[in-house]
């Protein structure tokens, strides 16, 4: 099969001044992409701000012969968004791939976290999707081609310990996900979740040197630069780390039909082992599905 191009197609990457950000957008310049480098250069909680790390990366990519720009706005920003997205267009005329990839941290046990700092990281990761998604989504549909890639998270998935903005936020961007991914279907554009395990900023305090040796930014990345290709499915969430890759889905039981006379609460303690078993589980692609099941369990009641 031929290798994975994308020639003529205009990124923008995220957070792509270190890390995996900035591995995404070397690789898809490397394969021909013009790119949009963007970072805030703040440090992990988010505070500060500098363009040298997003400038270096476009250097990186000039010297290695392909096209770029950088651009420092904050991903919660309205206008710095729609600035980022008027680069772009002004530089290259279309914007064919965008991924959110931007993201703080500022971890505390849910008993010694300030409103404040869950505030602020709902609003970067999930907000700071959702914002630069919106911005680019009718120029998208207008060119009826698009490739979105979000970055969600297993703390999101599955928990984490004093990491319940960050999880919140992370969940959110797969509810959003599972709504767009329908309506930009007749569009031809396309969106899907990476759930990375990698050695950043992020995880470099958390984990030995050993382990974080095993898990390179740039063991992740040819599965974001899949998800933002031509051939990309719509709707996945790709869990990828250390050259692993697999697939997350959200499952439903299949359950038990408990009548409407007589329901108490002790019949669902009761059926609780036929309510949670697994058989017949289903990953539904929408909501109308799991409302179909229980209009069928109805009927066979």
């Amino acid at each position: 099969m031929a290798d994975i191009r994308f020639d003529g197609k205009v990124a923008i990457v995220t957070g792509a001044g270190g890390g995996l950000g900035r591995q995404h957008a070397l690789e898809l310049a490397r394969r021909g992409a013009k790119v949009v480098v963007n970072d805030l250069g703040g440090s992990v909680d988010g505070s500060g701000g500098s363009s040298a790390a997003a400038d270096a990366v476009v250097a990186e990519i000039k010297a290695a012969g392909g096209e770029a720009i950088s651009n420092g706005s904050s991903v919660t920003d309205d206008a710095g968004v729609a600035l980022m997205v008027k680069q772009a267009m002004d530089t290259w005329g279309r914007i064919d791939i965008l991924i959110a990839n931007a993201g703080i941290l500022r971890d505390k046990s849910f008993s010694k976290m300030e409103l404040a700092d869950f505030e602020l990281v709902v609003n970067v990761h999930l907000m700071g999707t959702v914002k630069p998604v919106k911005a680019v989504w009718e120029i998208m549909r207008e060119q009826n081609y698009g490739r979105i890639v979000v970055t969600t998270s297993s703390s999101g998935m599955y928990g984490n310990f004093g990491q319940s903005n960050y999880g919140a936020a992370k969940l959110g961007i797969i509810g959003f996900m599972n709504t767009i991914k329908l309506e930009g279907q007749k569009n031809n554009i396309h969106i899907n979740a990476i759930s990375p395990v990698a050695a950043t900023r992020m995880t470099e305090n958390l984990m030995p040197a050993p382990v974080l040796e095993k898990l390179k930014p740039e063991y992740v990345t040819p599965g974001v630069v899949y998800l933002a290709s031509e051939e990309a499915p719509t709707g996945a969430i790709l869990t990828a780390g250390a050259g692993a890759f697999a697939l997350s889905r959200i499952y439903e039981t299949e359950g038990v039909y408990l009548g409407e006379g007589g329901l108490s609460v002790e019949e669902v303690r009761d059926n609780w082992s036929k309510i949670s078993d697994p058989e017949g589980q289903q990953a539904y692609v929408n909501g109308g599905e799991q409302s179909g099941k229980f209009f069928r369990k109805l009927q066979g009641g």
